[in-house]
């Protein structure tokens, strides 16, 4: 049985996606507003939020107890300045929270006092889809 490990990351979190496509609900704020200070506009995907939370849900499998402001790091960048040099910027955090509280609903990532961690619903959620993945 494969897990996340070994299949491509960013064929595991689309397929993640859409299944979380049915099972949550995308704030309708997510349209509108930008994910973070480095960007210049809102996401041009519509399925933004899917892909964000599915990446999450990677990350807190992967790197075990984590918590927004960690995320926020992981999902910044750089922003651009027209006069000096640039700098690093975190991301937005509601975006973050949001995903936190509808993987939470759905029981696949739990709060701890160090963070949030996965449940092992979440774990058999991901292990599943890479086990698909690697089948095919």
């Amino acid at each position: 049985m494969a897990n996340i490990f070994e299949v491509e990351s960013s064929e595991l979190v689309k397929l993640a996606a859409e299944r979380l496509k049915g099972k949550i609900n995308k704030p309708e704020y997510v349209n509108y507003v930008k994910s973070g200070a480095d960007k210049e506009r809102p996401p041009l995907d519509p399925d933004f939020f899917y892909l964000r939370t599915a990446s999450i849900l990677r990350q807190v499998y992967i790197n075990g107890p984590v918590g927004v402001s960690r995320l926020r790091v992981r999902y910044g960048g750089r922003k651009e300045h027209s006069v000096h040099r640039r700098h690093a910027v975190k991301a937005g955090g509601s975006i973050i929270r949001d995903a936190f509280v509808a993987l939470e609903n759905l029981n696949y990532v739990k709060k701890t006092k160090r963070g949030r961690v996965i449940t092992p619903a979440g774990k058999s959620f991901l292990d599943k889809l890479s086990n698909e993945l690697s089948k095919k």
